[in-house]
C-alpha cells in the first residue's frame, strides 16, 4: 500500500439522504459464521472481525452492510459486537441492513424488523433495503411496508439491492407517493462485469439522484491478481467462488497486467487501483462494500479510499475492460 496518510478522505451523500459516507463502506457478508464448500467465504473469528472493523473506521470508512441472509443474524450480531469493542456503537457511523423477501410478502417487513434490531442492538438502522425483487407481494406493496418503518422512525431511509432499472424506477414512484426518497440501490460492479452501464441501471440512478452501491467491486477476488500468480489457489477455494472464477482467470490477464502497472507506478496494490476505478470512473453515484476476511485486506480498502488515479488511468482501465 502507498504512502496516502495525509490524504484527507472526502465524504459523498448518499443518495438524496442526509447521510454522508465515505466511497468505500465495508461489506460483511463474510462475518456470517458460516464455512464450508458451498459458502464464498470462511469466516473469520470475532476477534478478526473485531480488527477488521476498527482497522476499517481508523482508516476513515464510516459505513459498514449486512443482511438478515448473512448468517439470519449473525453477521449483523458480529458487526454490533465490534462496533461497541470500538466505541463506535452509535456515533458518526452509518449501517445497512436488508430484509431477506424470498418466500415472503410485505407484511413480514414489519414484523421482522425487530429482529433486525435486536441483532444489531445497540447500533441504528440508517438504511434498510429489500435484498432482492423476488417476494410474493409487488414492488409496491414492499415499499409501503418501508414507508412505514421509516415514520415509526425505525430505520432512518430505504434502499433496495439487485432492482433491475424498472424495478427501481417503480420503487421510487412508490416511495414518492409518502414523500420518501429512494436512496440506493446495491448491485453487482467491477471491471469485469460492467451491466449497469448497458441495462438501465445506472441511467435511473442518475435521473433520481439515487446512489449506487456495488458488491464484489473485486470480482471475488479476481482483481486481486492473486488467482493469476498463482492458479493453484482457485483450487483451494469453496466451490461456488471456484466455479465462479475458475473460468475467468486466463480471460482477464490483459487486464490484470494493466491494474499491475497502474497500480507499480502508485507504490499500491491491485486491489486498491480496482476498487478506486470503482468508485470514480462515473463520479460520485457508485459507491463499492468490499469484504474482508484479513486484516491485510481490510487496509488495501482504506489504501483504495485514499487512492486518487488520474483521468488517463481510469480512462486506460475502462478501455482495457471493454476487451474482455
Amino acid at each position: 500500500m502507498g504512502d496516502m496518510e495525509s490524504v484527507k478522505i472526502t465524504k459523498r451523500r448518499l443518495g438524496k439522504s442526509d447521510l454522508q459516507v465515505s466511497s468505500i463502506g465495508l461489506g460483511c457478508w463474510q462475518f456470517s459464521g458460516i464455512k464450508g464448500s458451498f459458502n464464498f467465504w470462511n469466516s473469520p473469528p470475532q476477534e478478526e472481525v473485531d480488527k477488521i472493523v476498527k482497522i476499517s473506521l481508523d482508516g476513515g470508512s464510516n459505513w459498514f452492510d449486512t443482511a438478515e441472509l448473512y448468517g439470519r443474524g449473525v453477521s449483523e450480531r458480529a458487526l454490533a459486537t465490534a462496533l461497541c469493542k470500538a466505541g463506535m456503537a452509535n456515533s458518526d457511523v452509518v449501517i445497512a441492513t436488508k430484509w431477506l423477501p424470498l418466500f415472503r410478502t410485505a407484511g413480514n417487513i414489519p414484523r421482522t424488523i425487530g429482529n433486525r434490531l435486536e441483532c444489531l442492538s445497540p447500533c441504528k438502522i440508517d438504511l434498510y433495503q429489500i435484498h432482492m425483487p423476488y417476494a410474493f407481494s409487488s414492488v409496491e406493496a414492499q415499499m409501503d411496508a418501508m414507508a412505514s418503518l421509516v415514520k415509526d422512525g425505525k430505520i432512518r431511509y430505504i434502499g433496495v439491492s439487485n432492482f433491475s432499472a424498472n424495478q427501481m424506477h417503480r420503487a421510487h414512484t412508490a416511495l414518492a407517493k409518502h414523500g420518501l426518497p429512494l436512496v440506493s440501490n446495491q448491485v453487482r460492479f467491477n471491471l469485469v462485469n460492467r451491466n449497469l452501464e448497458k441495462n438501465g441501471v445506472l441511467d435511473v440512478a442518475r435521473a433520481f439522484n439515487i446512489s449506487l452501491i456495488a458488491y464484489s467491486p473485486l470480482a471475488q477476488g479476481l482483481l486481486t491478481g492473486k488467482f493469476h500468480k498463482n492458479p493453484e489457489l482457485v483450487k483451494k477455494l469453496p466451490f461456488m467462488r471456484r466455479m465462479l472464477l475458475g473460468r475467468q482467470v486466463e480471460k482477464t490477464r490483459s487486464l490484470i497486467r494493466k491494474l499491475g502497472d497502474v497500480a507499480d507506478s502508485h507504490n499500491c496494490s491491485l486491489s486498491e487501483v480496482a476498487l478506486s476505478w470503482a468508485v470514480n470512473y462515473h463520479g460520485d453515484v457508485i459507491l463499492a462494500i468490499p469484504g474482508a476476511t484479513k486484516t491485510e485486506q481490510v487496509r488495501q480498502n482504506i489504501g483504495a479510499l485514499k487512492l486518487k488515479l488520474s483521468p488517463g488511468e481510469l480512462a486506460g482501465l475502462d478501455k482495457e475492460s471493454r476487451m474482455i
